[in-house]
């Protein structure tokens, strides 16, 4: 078996192709070729897909087995721009249509669960609540994806739903244990919510979990909890959060989204990240558990060495 990793210098390109060559597959990086599109429509998607010269894309896959997409634009604050839909949302349509021409056997799209916007659950179903530019144009990739995918039968196409994905070096993980050990921490009270924290090695084994899977995979895998609370994610990263009231956070997210929507939005995607510090995000089980693919949880130890290499106490 043999891999393509589309992205394959990134923060999570670069970890599956670690997880690759640590189980013995032969696999390759490949840079992802830069899109820009003004479509804002899973059909106009399809449609542009169907116009781009994928001939230097078939010619990379070439007898490739497995096609991971782990490019795009990773920026929650992104603003609603043409690169910003080129990457996230035109790549995974002209994708399927390159793997498909070039006989690959199955592409994996790596999807967020931001998609599903603040429902209640998280789950594997086409549902999406997008609440922010980057996480439309998310479901727009997933949803353009599906309509490539029913013209492409004989290629199996997945898409993994990444929840939040912490890492060594990651900003955003730097961010979140300075934030951990801050007079800022605190939580809803009682603190016990499930928090969709989790690392990029557990991402990784998924995905080698799910390209080495024979037969039929679900088109949506969503990446599984690993078993951290709100208040638990940041005592790993060494800070002491403090309980506060949960009728007080919530009338301060409302209040949050209120002035947002004032500024038509702007504020969403900070909004949103103070609610799942207070309040995280319960998921379903979903596939990966029931057929016993879970990965091996990591995360408590990313936070708690990104804490110990700050190399400051906690406040």
């Amino acid at each position: 078996m043999t891999w393509l990793v589309l992205g394959g210098s990134g923060f999570v390109g670069s970890s599956v192709l670690r997880a690759l060559h640590a189980a013995g597959i032969d696999a390759r990086p490949l840079s992802a070729p830069r899109l820009t599109t003004s479509a804002r429509t899973p059909d106009a998607l399809l449609e542009e897909a169907g116009h781009t010269d994928v001939s230097g894309l078939v010619a990379a896959i070439g007898r490739q087995d497995v096609v991971v997409n782990a490019a795009g634009l990773a920026t929650p604050s992104a603003p609603e721009d043409g690169d910003l839909s080129g990457a996230n949302a035109l790549l995974p349509a002209v994708l399927a249509r390159a793997a498909a021409a070039a006989g690959a056997a199955r592409l994996i799209h790596l999807s967020s669960a931001a998609v599903q916007g603040r429902t209640d659950w998280l789950d594997e179903t086409d549902t999406v609540r997008p609440f922010s530019a980057y996480s439309r144009s998310k479901a727009l990739g997933e949803q353009a994806l599906a309509l490539a995918a029913a013209r492409e039968p004989a290629l199996s196409v997945v898409t993994v739903r990444a929840t939040s994905v912490q890492g060594p070096g990651r900003p955003t993980t730097a961010a979140l244990v300075r934030l951990a050990r801050s007079p800022l921490a605190s939580v809803a009270s009682p603190g016990t919510a499930p928090s969709p924290i989790t690392s990029v090695d557990a991402l990784a084994e998924l995905v080698l979990a799910v390209g080495r899977r024979e037969g039929d995979v679900p088109p949506i895998v969503l990446q599984p909890w690993e078993g951290l609370s709100v208040r638990t994610v940041l005592e790993a990263a060494g800070g002491r959060p403090r309980l506060l009231p949960a009728a007080a956070c919530r009338l301060a997210v409302a209040g949050g989204y209120a002035l947002s929507a004032l500024l038509r939005g702007r504020l969403d995607g900070q909004v949103r990240r103070v609610e799942l510090l207070w309040f995280g995000q319960d998921q379903v089980p979903g596939w990966a558990v029931e057929q016993d693919l879970a990965p091996v949880h990591g995360v408590r130890g990313v936070l708690a060495r990104q804490g110990r290499a700050s190399g400051r106490a906690p406040a």
